[in-house]
């Protein structure tokens, strides 16, 4: 189907149908949506999310299931799964009512990068990763195996690097890369959001409210998480986000891992594609800037 068909009226249809004690309720669109689901506000507290594609079609069960098991041990809200909706009116997938979150996202706000933000995310991947993860998802196709090993992306990023050639420092990628494949997790598995960028955390008054869409949630290496150090942070805020995780050094390097891949991928789109993601990902840099980052810091 595609979310060229995923319209505001497609949404109330299915809302009228299977809620009815929700119909007649104003749905608009969200004015800052994702690329794995089409969200419209529902009335004033709740919103409706519809997946945008079959890669995403898992994400509202697992969500409906999981996110209330992880929200009560978490330090900032997380959404709350209303309902679960059913295929009809010609959409094809599972979809879910959500509670509305206030805020909004940090993703251009000015503090987004801020000391006290990174030492608010740090203390929610704390957390998160101390929940129990009896019966959790393993990662795989369902989350694009976030939480997993970084061999599954070895093919797509070494053929990147060998594209982008002399645009960045091949050389220094590739042990970058390769410092970060030959590494792996040893700790106990623990619960990863999967998809932690500023366009999925709210903030309100220079801290973080929120942390939101968990459809890429599992339980695995919490190294794809940290990502989020080398594209929404620098410096001291950088520093203070990793202080707060406090990983191992291999984890750290996985984590690099992570973000190079992401960074290599979308740079490879060329100039004005990469610069519409670093937009809808709320990366505080454009993906070459977060490559050269990444490769300065190899010795």
């Amino acid at each position: 189907m595609g979310d060229v068909g995923i319209t505001a009226a497609l949404a109330a249809r299915l809302v009228a149908e299977q809620f009815p004690q929700w119909a007649g309720l104003p749905v608009v669109p969200v004015e800052s949506d994702g690329w794995d689901n089409r969200t419209f506000r529902l009335g004033d507290e709740m919103s409706v999310r519809l997946p945008s594609g079959p890669h995403y079609a898992l994400q509202a069960e697992k969500e409906h299931r999981w996110l209330p098991v992880l929200a009560p041990s978490l330090p900032v809200s997380i959404p709350e799964s209303l309902a679960l909706g059913r295929p009809g009116d010609g959409f094809p997938w599972p979809w879910s009512v959500r509670r509305w979150l206030p805020g909004t996202t940090i993703a251009s706000e000015p503090w987004s990068g801020s000391s006290g933000v990174a030492r608010d995310l740090a203390g929610f991947l704390v957390a998160l990763h101390a929940i129990d993860t009896d019966g959790g998802p393993r990662p795989g196709a369902h989350n694009f195996h976030r939480g997993g090993s970084l061999d599954v992306y070895d093919k797509e990023s070494r053929a990147a690097i060998r594209r982008l050639g002399r645009a960045i420092d091949t050389q220094r990628a590739v042990a970058l890369w390769e410092m970060a494949t030959t590494t792996t997790w040893g700790g106990p598995a623990v619960w990863v959001h999967g998809d932690l960028t500023p366009s999925n955390l709210l903030g309100a008054d220079g801290r973080l409210s929120a942390v939101i869409d968990f459809g890429a949630c599992a339980v695995g290496d919490p190294a794809c998480d940290l990502a989020v150090a080398w594209t929404a942070f620098a410096g001291d805020s950088r520093d203070a986000f990793l202080r707060g995780v406090d990983v191992d050094d291999d984890t750290r390097a996985r984590a690099r891992g992570w973000a190079l891949w992401k960074a290599l991928v979308t740079r490879v789109q060329g100039s004005a594609g990469a610069e519409a993601a670093r937009l809808r990902f709320g990366w505080r840099w454009p993906a070459d800037e977060v490559v050269e980052q990444l490769v300065g810091e190899v010795r």
